[in-house]
């Protein structure tokens, strides 16, 4: 039976360094839970290191994660990749870790950058600055994230830093995207008609959180069966009845 489920894809925790302190695995899934969101992804700056913890918490309170990472690419395009389980998401960090620059930084100045457990405790503190383009291009980084079996969804593409068009100027014809992310104050058919995006490309509005307040400020609406990977991929796609749409 085809049902409806509220996502917010794009959030980030302590591990962003852009991120508040207060985006805790914990109070990250609090409160989505408080705003009646179904199913959250975890995508922070090129780490995935964050996404077993806030998953754990929330299949213990009922809700779902999509698992994946905002990967900044060569041409500082960001871009939301998410695989199907945490052997593929490892995989995928993996190649991230080869092709990050090594480039020190000052926790002081641009924040922290905190791997915690449940309980909230630092478990480690990730020394080399990870919002940095990392060595591969767009096309190389989408070509990875499929022979994964992930999907790959350009980020908030009418930004006018680190998006798609801002930094490319268009959208290169073999790139093969799963959807492509707007903004949570964007207005649909605005963004569609600035960018003459067909109807037939599913857009995904989300929050883009870096703290707890913004949390739920952007959803797309899933209709599928239930929430499972594959159900998402189908809503992306228009397979089966399935279908996705902004509220």
């Amino acid at each position: 039976m085809i049902r409806r489920f509220r996502a917010d894809l794009h959030i980030h925790t302590v591990l962003s360094a852009c991120a508040d302190l207060e985006m805790s695995p914990g109070a990250i899934v609090r409160v989505a839970k408080k705003r009646k969101i179904d199913l959250i992804g975890i995508t922070d700056h090129n780490s995935t290191l964050q996404c077993s913890v806030v998953k754990e918490l929330a299949e213990e309170a009922g809700l779902a994660v999509l698992c994946g990472t905002e990967v900044t690419t060569r041409e500082e395009v960001h871009c939301l990749a998410y695989f199907k389980d945490l052997g593929t998401l490892e995989e995928f960090q993996e190649y991230i870790d080869l092709h990050l620059p090594s480039i020190p930084y000052s926790p002081e100045q641009f924040g922290y950058q905190a791997v915690v457990d449940r309980d909230e405790k630092i478990v480690d503190l990730i020394e080399d600055y990870l919002n940095v383009g990392i060595s591969r291009s767009i096309d190389q980084v989408e070509q990875e994230v499929h022979r994964l079996g992930g999907l790959f969804v350009p980020a908030h593409i009418e930004r006018p830093l680190f998006g798609i068009f801002s930094q490319l100027g268009f959208i290169p014809d073999k790139l093969n995207c799963d959807g492509m992310g707007i903004m949570s104050q964007s207005i649909e058919s605005d963004i569609r008609n600035r960018f003459m995006l067909k109807r037939d490309v599913p857009l995904v509005k989300a929050s883009d959180a870096h703290v707890l307040h913004m949390i739920g400020s952007g959803c797309t609406v899933f209709e599928m069966n239930e929430i499972t990977f594959d159900e998402i991929y189908k809503a992306l796609k228009c397979i089966d009845g399935r279908k996705t749409f902004i509220e």
